[in-house]
């Protein structure tokens, strides 16, 4: 049975914010961790293309 399961696709792992936790497994946790932890770098580096950007403008039209 163990090889039916292999084969399986596996969940993609998502996270609402606010959403109950207590019915999740100590991996579970781990996994919503690292994914929100890659998707809050994600926004960082956004935000400082986006910060750049706007430097550069603001530099480019006050002079």
């Amino acid at each position: 049975m163990a090889m039916e399961d292999d084969d399986r696709p596996r969940k993609k792992v998502t996270h609402e914010i606010g959403q109950d936790l207590s019915m999740l497994s100590v991996e579970e946790l781990t996994e919503r961790v690292a994914l929100l932890k890659t998707e809050i770098g994600r926004l960082e580096e956004a935000a400082a293309k986006k910060r750049a950007s706007r430097d550069a403008a603001n530099s480019f039209f006050k002079t």
